[in-house]
């Protein structure tokens, strides 16, 4: 098991992550490379919107990333998941949103 897909396993058993840390430069300059952040588990009661910084799986990847854009396709509420930097990851449903970002850590 991956070290990503660990956290979101913790996180779908309903447990708050609170120093998850990811590399890479994607999303700054609001998170930088390892910055920790704290992540809640995201339900089905969970409330997502534009701008939100969300834990998640597109395509077989692991991102903490930005929720660019929500829609409504065939009935069913569809996120995308972009970077900091404009790049679109792709459509994902909230089933494949772990956890929501309520923490940067200095």
């Amino acid at each position: 098991m991956s070290k990503a897909s660990y956290f979101a396993s913790l996180l779908q058993n309903g447990q708050t992550v609170e120093k998850y840390k990811e590399a890479g430069n994607s999303m700054l300059p609001i998170i930088k490379s390892n910055q920790p952040v704290s992540l809640i588990p995201v339900t089905a009661k969970t409330t997502l919107e534009i701008k939100d910084i969300v834990f998640c799986k597109v395509k077989g990847n692991y991102y903490t990333h930005l929720i660019s854009s929500i829609r409504n396709r065939n009935g069913t509420i569809e996120y995308q998941i972009s970077n900091n930097h404009g790049y679109v990851n792709g459509w994902i449903k909230k089933a494949n949103i772990f956890g929501k970002v309520v923490k940067i850590w200095n």
